[in-house]
């Protein structure tokens, strides 16, 4: 099978316009990033969106037709390496997570009402969202677990449950919320999504829970993972977004995608961490010579360098195999990129932190917050363990035992055979003997 995932020099022009628009405008606000607040923060990237919008790069994720470029998996995935070196970046391209995810189901399983009054806005920048799947008391690698309920009522249905790590729940105007609404159906025909504005009577935002990447207290910020109860929250028939058992399927058409733009995003952050590390290497000096004469740092840059090169190959990869043959062929190599690239994304910033020192160790640079941040790569959208098995019961689906359980590549039994299949050249080679 050929393949191909190469850039065209007009989109490349426009990712080194990118590049360079993140570092000028986007890097120095993350200095001030706390201090704006919400509405500051607004207000900083507003006028940088409008340049966005200009250059034809705002909400590139969906379809012309809905205000995106219909760029594909690969061209998204390069934007994504850019807009990666920076948390707030996706903010002035329109392609922030939940947003952009939740945008996506919107577009595909939307009724025109649902898109008009949720989607159009949400695209505009006039409303946020968030998606609200994970449970703190059920395994969020085993979403046939979840125990919120959806139950009729009438023309409409009322949810009760409890939600945690719903990112940005606390600045939300809507929820999409996943609940049980067909317990006795198949495990993965269980569950349907709901729209669910904040205000409606019952949706109790408890908290933004404080992470290993947010270890403060906060409350109503970009970025928050949010703890929500819902108690007898009613919404009518039409707050059903796509039909009714399709919530596992529209999960996992959001996921797909959105796990290669992880990848590819963690691949900027790398590359960030990789760049302070070579620099650092440049001039640190320390038992007389500097650090990039040391052989064991040159061996981090190299396996860094390996590393980062072998991910972003995998991921651009499997952006390819969505763009040609769909979310369901690429499901493996989607799965393969998520281990690896977490791994990858960790060990390159663990060798920078380590490069610098305690430098690395303070808040000076932003190297430990990249290494917080890193640790939740492995846990999020599936746990490594999950996507490891996935890749390996595929792989397997491809062998099988051999006859006898002798191996194939047993040497005696493979010698008995070639004696067999070339007795009449021995007997030829004895008789000359």
């Amino acid at each position: 099978m050929s393949w191909d995932f190469s850039t065209d020099p007009d989109y490349q022009e426009q990712l080194e316009w990118m590049a360079e628009f993140v570092r000028r405008e986007i890097w120095p606000l993350e200095t001030i990033w706390p201090e704006l607040g919400l509405e500051g923060l607004d207000k900083a990237i507003a006028p940088l969106q409008d340049q966005v919008k200009a250059r034809g790069l705002w909400a590139t994720h969906l379809p012309p037709e809905l205000g995106g470029q219909g760029m594909g998996q690969v061209r998204l995935g390069l934007m994504h390496e850019v807009l990666g070196t920076s948390p707030i970046a996706p903010l002035a391209f329109g392609n922030a997570a939940p947003d952009s995810g939740n945008s996506e189901i919107l577009a595909m399983a939307g009724t025109p009402e649902q898109k008009e009054r949720w989607l159009t806005p949400l695209l505009a920048g006039d409303l946020r969202s968030a998606f609200s799947m994970t449970e703190p008391h059920t395994s969020g690698s085993d979403p046939t677990q979840l125990q919120t309920r959806a139950v009729r009522d009438g023309d409409g249905w009322v949810i009760d449950g409890h939600k945690w790590f719903s990112s940005n729940g606390s600045i939300a105007d809507f929820l999409i919320v996943m609940a049980v609404s067909s317990p006795e159906a198949r495990p993965s025909q269980r569950a349907s999504m709901f729209i669910v504005p904040v205000e409606t009577p019952g949706v109790e935002i408890l908290r933004d829970v404080p992470t290993m990447e947010h270890p403060w207290e906060q409350f109503g910020g970009y970025g928050g993972h949010s703890e929500i109860t819902y108690n007898s929250v009613r919404v009518p028939g039409e707050a059903l977004l796509g039909g009714e058992g399709e919530g596992f399927v529209l999960a996992q058409q959001r996921l797909g995608p959105g796990r290669i733009h992880h990848c590819m995003r963690w691949l900027g952050v790398a590359r960030r961490a990789f760049d302070m590390m070579c620099e650092r290497a440049t001039y640190r000096y320390a038992h007389g010579s500097v650090l990039a004469q040391k052989q064991t740092v040159q061996n981090w840059i190299a396996d860094s360098a390996a590393e980062m090169q072998a991910a972003r190959l995998m991921t651009l990869h499997a952006a390819w195999v969505m763009d040609t043959e769909g979310a369901r062929a690429a499901r493996t190599d989607v799965a393969l990129i998520k281990f690896y690239g977490a791994k990858v994304l960790h060990d390159v910033v663990d060798r920078a932190l380590q490069v610098h020192g305690s430098l690395g160790y303070s808040t000076d640079l932003p190297l430990e917050q990249m290494y917080r941040s890193a640790r939740a790569a492995r846990i999020y959208d599936g746990p490594d363990e999950v996507h490891r098995q996935t890749v390996a019961r595929h792989i397997l689906n491809g062998y099988q035992a051999p006859a006898a359980e002798v191996p194939s590549e047993h040497l005696p039994t493979r010698r008995e055979q070639a004696r067999e299949r070339f007795a009449h050249i021995l007997d030829a080679v004895t008789a000359n003997d």
